[in-house]
């Protein structure tokens, strides 16, 4: 008697063996330095960019290298959505790159408040002036002049390079590291070798004369489609030639490396009122985190200083007094609430305090960090570039938020 044949083993079989075949063409990865497969990359990506890219302000043809610049320093750990509103505020006061020049850098500050990483500002704010000084208000359009600027690294210096001036200049931004660390299979992409490495392959797969458009197709693919998590690997122009999709694990490219905890630090602000009802302010040295930015004065505490309220005050008044040299008195029972922040390298908590002085004013002094002080109503606040913290003690001390709560 023969046995009966079971069809569903067999199919069953037969679906193993075309996935062991298909798993096994995915462990096979794509060329990586075979000029074929170079041009088929570069063909599909400046096609998948002209038919996807997306409508940006910093766009717009002909491309103004001022416009391209200032992008790409707001650009810079901060997302497009949030970049947009503040690009186009700042053109509208600084319609030039004379206007930026010539304008105080408090200006500046005030119209990147919120955007963070003040540096950024600071630094454009002084390269403005020194392409208006060396270089008679033109804008340096190769990557040697463009690093002499202040605030101006490889990346930018590319950028501005291929974008603006249509240069054969390289770049590699977070986007693009992730992009090509799963084309080419690097798994470490953060070390020093592994990051020249990339910058070697960045170059290499430059289409001459169209450096610009492929930076920007590779930086957009990146910023759209090959995502740190969930790539979209179905929609990659370039899923053929990657070395992560046929691997079948592109998230595991770039291998991500362990965060350490952030620090934590506290400190102590007063919101200390005259008799009229004018606030102080205090101006930081325009240098360092926050640098020019003003806020409301204090200083950190050490743990000996933080076991309780009452040790808190006497640090607070003592800070005051030493960096604006005004004298106040400050109870336990004078703090309004606690302030908290994170930032890139650290966390940061703020005890505030809320004193109002009995006597005449004293004249504010500045020291200790600060370059000025002074008394100001509250309701013009909004003309002085604040931290974010001091954003939020504003709103907790004058009710900007109704039922503002005291941890902010």
């Amino acid at each position: 008697m023969t046995t009966p044949v079971s069809y569903p083993k067999r199919m069953r079989t037969s679906t193993e063996r075309a996935r062991r075949r298909q798993a096994t063409a995915r462990r096979k990865s794509p060329p990586a330095d075979n000029a074929p497969a170079t041009a088929r990359l570069q063909s599909a990506l400046l096609k998948w960019f002209a038919a996807h890219r997306r409508d940006l302000p910093w766009r717009a043809e002909p491309r103004d290298p001022y416009h391209v610049w200032l992008s790409e320093i707001m650009l810079q750990q901060t997302q497009v959505a949030t970049v947009i509103p503040y690009f186009q505020r700042w053109l509208q006061r600084f319609p030039t790159l004379k206007d930026l020049a010539e304008a105080p850098i408090d200006d500046a500050l005030k119209l990147w408040e919120g955007l963070g990483y003040y540096a950024r500002a600071r630094n454009f704010h002084r390269a403005a002036q020194v392409v208006m000084r060396n270089y008679g208000g033109k804008i340096p359009d190769t990557v040697e002049e463009l690093l002499k600027l202040p605030g101006v690294g490889r990346y930018t210096a590319g950028a501005i390079a291929s974008l603006a001036f249509g240069r054969d200049a390289p770049v590699l931004d977070g986007n693009v590291r992730r992009v090509l660390s799963r084309v080419y299979g690097i798994a470490d992409a953060h070390s020093p070798d592994a990051v020249e490495k990339l910058w070697q392959l960045s170059e290499s797969l430059l289409p001459a004369g169209r450096a610009g458009p492929f930076n920007e197709a590779l930086m957009e693919l990146g910023a759209t489609l090959c995502a740190p998590r969930a790539p979209q690997c179905s929609r990659c122009p370039i899923r053929s030639e990657c070395h992560a999709f046929a691997a079948g694990r592109p998230e595991a490219y770039p291998a991500r490396t362990a965060r350490p905890p952030l620090p934590h630090k506290v400190a102590v602000a007063a919101v200390i009122e005259d008799v009229d009802g004018r606030v102080l302010m205090a101006q930081r040295a325009h240098h360092g985190l926050l640098g020019g930015l003003w806020e409301f004065p204090g200083g950190d505490l050490q743990a000996e200083d933080n076991e309780d309220d009452h040790k808190r005050a006497r640090r607070l008044a003592q800070l005051v007094r030493e960096r604006t040299g005004v004298s106040i008195r400050v109870a336990p029972g004078d703090f309004i609430g606690v302030v908290r922040h994170t930032f890139t390298h650290f966390q940061l908590t703020r005890w505030v305090a809320r004193v109002r002085l009995a006597g005449a004013d004293t004249a504010p002094q500045h020291g200790a960090g600060y370059i000025a002080a002074r008394w100001i109503a509250p309701e013009a606040m909004s003309e002085l570039a604040l931290t974010r913290s001091d954003q939020k003690i504003r709103q907790l001390a004058f009710g900007q938020l109704a039922g503002a709560p005291r941890l902010l």
